[in-house]
């Protein structure tokens, strides 16, 4: 009720601005801070947006059980790789049957490249025997049963019912933790569910799913773990890492600037 609150009205936002220190709507008492982290949310989302008005899931995948499966073989491996392997994974693998119809050391030998490989293929057949046995061989729907299949955690369920079955869901990955801790959406020291957990107060429900994919995108692609381009990004001005990082390039400037010229004569 609170967040509907904030970002359903507007009326607030402009009252505070005005001056006005508190603001009752619809008995609900938003202050002058509350309006400006709204404010600076809207702007951070809607930044990204245009930067990446594109931004999507990047795993290949035409129905719920490959995404899951894709999901599942991402965890510590780009999408890129997974999706070279899924290309000929998907073709000579229908169903859940299928999985289980070969031994391991073929499903092994299949997903080779995949990172952690052997782990991955004992959760792959291990789930498609309980998707046989439990769930008619279909991807169940409710979060709270696709986190109890092998190899599925919180990110993966996410990321299947908003994907699959038009959940709204916030998966936090790295690329999502890494740009909400910059960018002071959550805290330095917060855990992925807490990150998770204050992303979902923040941002309206709705766009939980496409928040997600923006992240991902302006994580991937612009603020990347090594080297972020905090020189051409329009978020500096609410980012505490790229203020840090530029801060830091000055001195370092300042210094090559100020040191003595080694000549020889």
């Amino acid at each position: 009720m609170y967040e509907e609150v904030l970002y359903n009205t507007y009326f607030a936002y402009i009252s505070l601005q005005q001056g006005v220190r508190r603001f009752n709507h619809r008995g609900v008492t938003i202050t002058w801070g509350d309006a400006m982290k709204v404010a600076e949310v809207r702007h951070i989302l809607d930044t990204i947006g245009n930067m990446f008005p594109e931004a999507h899931c990047e795993l290949n995948h035409s129905n719920a059980f490959e995404l899951t499966i894709a999901v599942l073989l991402s965890a510590q491996c780009t999408d890129a790789t997974v999706n070279k392997v899924t290309a000929d994974l998907f073709q000579k693998y229908k169903t859940p049957l299928d999985y289980i119809s070969v031994p391991l050391e073929e499903l092994e030998g299949d997903i080779r490249r995949i990172g952690l490989y052997r782990n991955k293929a004992k959760h792959i057949q291990s789930l498609c025997s309980i998707l046989i046995d439990q769930y008619g061989g279909e991807i169940p729907q409710a979060h709270d049963q696709l986190v109890t299949l092998p190899g599925v955690g919180r990110k993966t369920a996410n990321v299947v019912v908003s994907n699959a079955f038009g959940v709204p869901a916030i998966a936090v990955d790295t690329h999502v933790e890494r740009v909400s801790k910059r960018l002071a959406l959550a805290g330095w020291k917060d855990s992925v569910l807490e990150v998770e957990k204050k992303l979902m107060k923040a941002v309206p429900r709705e766009e939980w799913t496409l928040t997600h994919h923006k992240l991902i995108f302006f994580g991937r692609y612009h603020c990347k773990a090594q080297n972020p381009q905090c020189q051409v990004c329009p978020l500096l001005d609410v980012c505490r890492e790229g203020k840090k990082r530029m801060k830091s390039s000055l001195i370092r400037k300042d210094k090559d600037l100020a040191a003595p010229l080694n000549l020889k004569n």
